[in-house]
């Protein structure tokens, strides 16, 4: 169905001359330097005398990704004046980008011992009235569902049509999210026909670590695919931990859990689906940073990386403070400003911690290693017998790390004679012997685009004679890579599944014979509250993504793409009717429910 992305702040952009003639552009983008890029030519200006400013947003999922910043900017060149454009919430629904609608037809080969053999996928998408992201987002559609499941013969057929209807764009899930509706809830009914467990069969059927994304060679989001390998992949190890905490193995195909007792019109039912996505879109998605070192020891880190609520400036803060051996609070941290940061190409394609942190990665080793020399210049000790720990350079292992009540260690307590504090380090380099100033610079491109796996498991209970449907609960089992931040990785993944409860159940826009908008506020549009969430769980089972200096992969989007299926897979354990269309609305279930009676 056609949704909307519906973030806390809609689109907002203050722009205004400066004191050098130069036009800047505050604006709630994800994009900021594609903004400059391409707003340019169509204001008649260079790069050079535009400056686009990301302030701290309310979100974006996809929808910020658009240029709209052309509209103030005229009204400022042509007056001279700011100007502040900022859309009601009605005009953020009318107006801006939405998902793909599409429908999807999916046909599996299967041998007689639940070896799957054959996958083919066909998709429709409805595009809108222009085609912006209309091959990217079908493309994914097949590219990030069927390599999960290990088939010698795979086929993929998608076509985009333009309508009438208000344009589509960039949503979270990005196309795999219409994908795996189709993908595990037809793997689900086939496993159960063949009286198998549905959670068996995938398990028996999934691709292996080490082994060639069999999608890669023919399809890529950016420049041309070359083929790439799944090099980590925890997903058999996620999905036995997800069923161990939910309980799977007690609940489906217990008659006695699936009732209720006193309330026989109501059935409980349990479902999984399997998930990959992607981290950034290999040989295009570029992101640098800079990071220069204080006479204080303190550091600036400057990126072009965007923040959308998402936490990144404290996720990346942490890449370059555990590569550095500082402390968090010792990095000043700017980002996503055209003027003073280095280029990034945006937040999008769940490539912030990857491709972003790559490069931050990649720009605290070079500081590290200029700040070792510097150490061992002035102690005669060689670099590599020096490490960086607590704001220090340590001559051999460093004490273990200071309380919370001395976050920066005092080294006449801690072996005075054995380390350097950063703040002698830089004030030696900076007016001493050898004068110069540390600082690194370094970009980050990577060849591939290496897939978080994920088991999603859904707990429901169905009202069979309204069709009313209640999720119980939600657990996700998540192969992200290396965690940076728990507590920010566990929050996108708690959005993400609260943000699917939406696309599973009550999210539709709905439009008349003149493609007019029938329900753009939230009264007619039925966004779930955070009093509705149900008990939500996240479990990492983390490994170590090789292709990345920290070893990383993505979070954010993969989150957001297992939740319908997984409750669509329970609605047909709690009924035997699977549904083929989201939302699954009390009045769609019932009718389901009584055709399937009879």
């Amino acid at each position: 169905q056609k949704m909307k992305h519906v973030p806390l702040e809609p689109w907002v952009t203050l722009t205004y001359w400066d004191e050098d003639d130069r036009l800047v552009i505050v604006a709630s983008t994800q994009v900021p330097f594609h903004v400059r890029r391409i707003l340019a030519p169509v204001l008649g200006l260079t790069e050079g005398q535009i400056r686009v400013i990301k302030p701290r947003i309310g979100a974006a999922f996809g929808n910020k990704q658009e240029i709209y910043e052309d509209i103030p900017a005229h009204l400022t060149i042509a007056t001279g004046r700011p100007v502040l454009l900022e859309l009601t919430r009605e005009e953020q629904f009318i107006y801006t980008t939405t998902r793909h609608p599409m429908r999807v037809r999916f046909r599996v080969g299967v041998n007689k011992d639940g070896t799957m053999v054959a996958q083919d996928m066909r998709a429709w998408s409805d595009t809108g009235a222009y085609g912006g992201h209309g091959l990217t987002v079908l493309g994914n559609t097949g590219h990030k569902t069927l390599p999960i499941y290990n088939t010698p013969n795979v086929r993929f057929w998608g076509e985009t049509y333009y309508t009438t209807l208000p344009r589509a764009g960039a949503y979270r899930g990005y196309g795999v999210t219409q994908g795996v509706v189709a993908t595990e809830t037809l793997i689900t009914r086939i496993a159960t026909e063949m009286g198998m467990d549905p959670l068996a069969f995938r398990l028996n059927n999934i691709v292996k670590p080490h082994t060639e994304n069999i999608m890669s060679k023919v399809w890529s989001e950016g420049r041309e695919a070359h083929g790439e390998m799944i090099e980590t992949n925890a997903l058999r190890e996620a999905a036995i931990q997800g069923a161990a905490a939910v309980g799977w193995a007690q609940k489906y195909g217990n008659p006695n859990w699936h009732t209720v007792p006193g309330a026989p019109h109501l059935r409980r039912g349990i479902g999984v689906a399997f998930l990959m996505q992607g981290s950034g879109i290999p040989n295009l998605d570029m992101a640098a940073a800079s990071i220069k070192m204080n006479d204080d020891g303190s550091f600036n880190l400057m990126m072009g990386a965007t923040d959308l609520g998402t936490g990144s400036d404290t996720v990346l803060g942490q890449i370059a403070a555990e590569v550095l051996g500082c402390t968090l609070d010792a990095l000043i941290i700017r980002s996503s400003d055209t003027d003073v940061t280095p280029f990034d190409k945006g937040a999008y394609a769940s490539s912030t911690t990857y491709i972003s942190g790559g490069a931050v990665a990649r720009a605290a080793e070079d500081v590290a290693r200029q700040i070792k020399a510097v150490a061992a210049d002035m102690t005669g000790i060689p670099a590599d017998e020096i490490s960086l720990r607590h704001n220090f350079a340590w001559l051999g292992t460093p004490p273990p790390p200071p309380s919370s009540q001395s976050p920066i260690p005092n080294p006449q307590g801690w072996s005075a004679n054995h380390s350097l504090s950063f703040r002698d380090i830089a004030i030696y380099a900076t007016h001493q012997q050898d004068q110069h100033q540390i600082m690194g610079n370094a970009s980050f491109i990577s060849p591939v685009s290496p897939p978080p796996f994920a088991a999603q498991f859904a707990e429901v209970t169905v009202d069979t004679e309204t069709g009313q449907t209640t999720v119980d609960n939600l657990l996700i089992a998540l192969d992200s890579g290396t965690i940076i931040n728990p507590l920010t990785a566990g929050g996108q993944s708690d959005g993400g599944m609260h943000q699917a409860l939406g696309y599973a159940l009550t999210e539709e826009l709905v439009y008349d014979e003149a493609g007019r908008t029938l329900n753009p506020r939230f009264d007619d549009y039925r966004v779930f509250r955070a009093d509705e969430s149900p008990p939500m769980e996240t479990l990492f089972v983390q490994t170590f993504e090789p292709s990345h200096p920290v070893g990383v992969k993505s979070v954010a989007e993969i989150v957001v793409n297992g939740v319908a299926p997984a409750v669509i897979n329970a609605i047909y354990d709690a009924t035997g009717v699977m549904m083929t269309r989201t939302p699954v609305t009390p009045e769609r279930l019932w009718r389901a429910l009584r055709e399937a009676q009879g």
